[in-house]
């Protein structure tokens, strides 16, 4: 089929904006020449930029919670000038689907939602416990209802090489030795967080190796990135501390020079799996079976613990014991197996 035009509504996290990169794939594959645009939260928009076979980003005008009609119809418009064939709809509110029933995009693909009956036109029950994983439930939308859904692809992610190189040599950072990033961050909440001295102690075993760490985070992650400062002691002048210097596509990028990541559930633990990264990732309040990083090299730290998953912002018991007993040794441990300690190659000669 030859003229297929897509449009993607984008989810407004960005773990979830990356567990829709093998929605792209699939939806690539059936067509000659597709085009595959996606209307998407700002905020995500450097994820999709690396991203294969994205033709367009429309950056979302819309604040969060806001109807905002008028804008809506005013986006509606414009998009309707790419006579687009279908809109698969990601996020389950009832406002993300508006814009492409007021653009009139024929096809109109979403799950059931907050009251979209009559805004999309092809309205999917979604079984929660027969699909666990959110990827394979944006891949599922890809094939008619019904349909056998394909096994999705793990997401890709593509650093921009020139602008790594670019904040490399701005933020004088060494490249002569393998790296470690750390990722003390989780926008959800707190529950999500290992503690900050578990990572400052992490940090100082990686050290100890030879390794060189590295702290990454976006400006709202500075608080936490502090704390993990704050607990490195006699170490602080040995982490270089990244958070807030780099925006989140740069941060991607920086991500693909690790060795290893260790992160939070978290889109940067996401993003560190796309770009082919190590990871360990961090469990808490939320649930590895949901969203799990998705990378034959990544590893998920956790402990069993009869009220984890709670999926709550924060402990509601008070005691925290998902994260807390979750000890830097056993973590440093799953790191040491997926960990290769090998010199990372000079950025001159990509």
């Amino acid at each position: 089929m030859a003229g297929e035009r897509i449009l993607i509504v984008a989810p407004s996290w960005v773990g979830d904006a990356i567990l829709s990169e093998p929605l792209v794939a699939l939806l690539r594959e059936p067509f000659e020449d597709p085009t595959v645009d996606v209307l998407v939260p700002p905020w995500c928009a450097p994820v999709y930029a690396r991203m294969r076979g994205i033709r367009r980003i429309v950056e979302s005008p819309f604040a969060h919670g806001k109807l905002d009609l008028a804008a809506r119809r005013r986006m509606a418009r414009e998009l309707a000038r790419e006579q687009y064939t279908h809109a698969f709809v990601l996020p389950n509110s009832w406002k993300s689907a508006l814009v492409p029933f007021l653009a009139r995009i024929p096809k109109r693909v979403g799950y059931r939602g907050e009251g979209r009956w009559g805004l999309l036109s092809d309205v999917r029950r979604l079984d929660a416990r027969a699909v666990p994983r959110l990827v394979d439930r944006f891949a599922a939308l890809a094939v008619a209802p019904g349909a056998l859904v394909p096994t999705p692809p793990a997401p890709v992610l593509v650093p921009d090489a020139t602008r790594r190189a670019a904040t490399v040599r701005s933020l004088h950072l060494p490249t002569n030795r393998p790296t470690v990033i750390l990722c003390p961050g989780a926008e959800f909440g707190p529950a999500k967080r290992w503690p900050p001295n578990y990572f400052a102690e992490l940090a100082a075993l990686f050290l100890r190796d030879g390794l060189q760490v590295w702290i990454v985070g976006s400006p709202n992650d500075q608080v936490a990135a502090d704390a993990v400062r704050q607990s490195l002691g006699e170490n602080v002048d040995k982490v270089r501390d990244l958070t807030g210097r780099t925006d989140l596509g740069t941060a991607i990028d920086l991500l693909s020079l690790a060795s290893l990541a260790v992160a939070n559930d978290s889109g940067l633990m996401h993003a560190a799996a796309a770009v082919g990264v190590p990871v360990v990732a961090l469990y808490g309040s939320s649930s590895p079976a949901y969203t799990p990083p998705l990378s034959p090299l990544a590893r998920v730290a956790r402990i069993d613990i009869a009220c984890s998953p709670c999926f709550q912002r924060e402990c509601p018991l008070g005691h925290f014991r998902c994260m807390r007993d979750l000890k830097p040794a056993f973590v440093y441990n799953l790191a040491r197996n997926v960990l290769p300690v090998v010199p990372l190659p000079h950025l001159e000669r990509e």
